[in-house]
């Protein structure tokens, strides 16, 4: 974590846990309970709060203090999505995916990482796409290659990304797609210590089961999940410290490649649902339903500019951006004719070269 500036971390490092257990709780409850749905609230947020990193919560139901976006372009990746402003995390994820980029493009030759959703900037729930996602610690990987250019906003606005999955036939891997080095990419995501699952769709699993001839070790951290066809998804432990951060159960012993991935391929995991005899009404999750913390996290201060939550010491200064910009469009100039023009891009970071 040393390249977001240790320094602004120290200045901050005990503010939200001050508040978190301070008499503010009391007050911050009274209000939780019968407020608009959590994904209202957090969804609205541009920023992170401006404090010292910390995960709150489980990774489906919690939210994230002192989050720093992962630059939009970097030497070895480039964000997806932009609109969406979910380019955020704990800062150990985005170590970890800046490292992941970097190793998949000189240990294994994969072209550099085309990043899907990670976090909101507070995390929390969001408004569509994710029951996951909201203490920092997932990440989405495409599965498709990063081409040698940059992309355009709009281009990462429309372009979609390409499924693994043979369209005729049921679970089954499309094989003038899928290639050796996907499945390195994967086993390499699996293969850091940091990272408690991988998921993928049960195809990809069963073909990493029938053909992978190296270090099996990390296989049974790869889980098979519904979708999951065009990226995978990394979720990393509980960092160092993290007193309000709760861990997801270990995964079992083994290789993963067992009953337990023959059921998939049944019947059951696919079987509808038996209509309710009356309507269910839908019930959302207020902020009443999150950790105490969130309140806090929610309504706690934020940076002057995502610049200067996003950019550390290691980075060259970039072009100013006004103090009114403070949502992603206003960064990225979404109405510009060359919406990218504006966006800084980062100088390799020190241990990425």
């Amino acid at each position: 974590m040393g390249f977001f500036g240790r320094a602004a971390l120290r200045r901050c490092g005990s503010a939200l846990l001050a508040l978190v257990m301070g008499a503010s709780l009391l007050s911050a409850d009274a209000t939780a309970a019968d407020g608009p749905p959590a994904k209202e609230l957090f969804g609205a947020k541009a920023l992170p709060m401006q404090a010292a990193p910390a995960s709150f919560g489980f990774y489906s139901k919690g939210c994230l203090a002192g989050g720093v976006a992962i630059p939009t372009d970097g030497p070895t990746w480039q964000a997806m999505r932009l609109s969406r402003n979910r380019r955020w995390g704990h800062p150990a994820m985005i170590a970890l995916i800046e490292r992941f980029s970097h190793d998949a493009v000189e240990k294994i030759g994969w072209p550099g990482l085309l990043l899907g959703d990670i976090s909101q900037p507070r995390g929390g729930p969001m408004l569509s796409g994710h029951a996951s996602h909201q203490i920092g610690l997932d990440a989405d990987i495409w599965l498709t290659p990063m081409p040698q250019r940059t992309l355009s906003y709009q281009e990462r606005e429309t372009i979609s990304a390409t499924s693994m999955l043979d369209k005729n036939k049921f679970l089954t891997i499309d094989r003038s797609i899928w290639t050796p080095s996907h499945a390195r990419l994967i086993m390499l995501a699996a293969s850091y210590p940091e990272v408690e699952r991988v998921f993928v769709n049960p195809a990809i699993k069963k073909k990493l089961c029938d053909t992978w001839k190296g270090d099996r070790a990390a296989l049974g951290k790869v889980r098979p999940i519904y979708g999951h066809d065009y990226h995978f998804h990394i979720r990393i432990k509980c960092p160092p410290g993290s007193k309000g951060c709760k861990d997801q159960a270990s995964v079992p012993t083994g290789d993963g490649c067992d009953k337990s991935l023959a059921w998939w391929f049944t019947d059951e995991p696919w079987a509808k649902p038996k209509k309710p005899q009356k309507p269910v009404k839908p019930k959302f999750a207020t902020l009443a339903d999150l950790p105490k913390a969130c309140a806090l996290v929610l309504n706690g201060p934020a940076p002057a500019t995502e610049q200067e939550a996003t950019f550390g010491t290691a980075y060259r200064a970039p072009a100013a951006i006004p103090a009114a910009a403070t949502s992603i469009e206003a960064v990225i100039g979404a109405a510009a004719e060359e919406p990218l023009a504006n966006v800084p891009v980062p100088s390799p970071r020190p241990g990425l070269q």
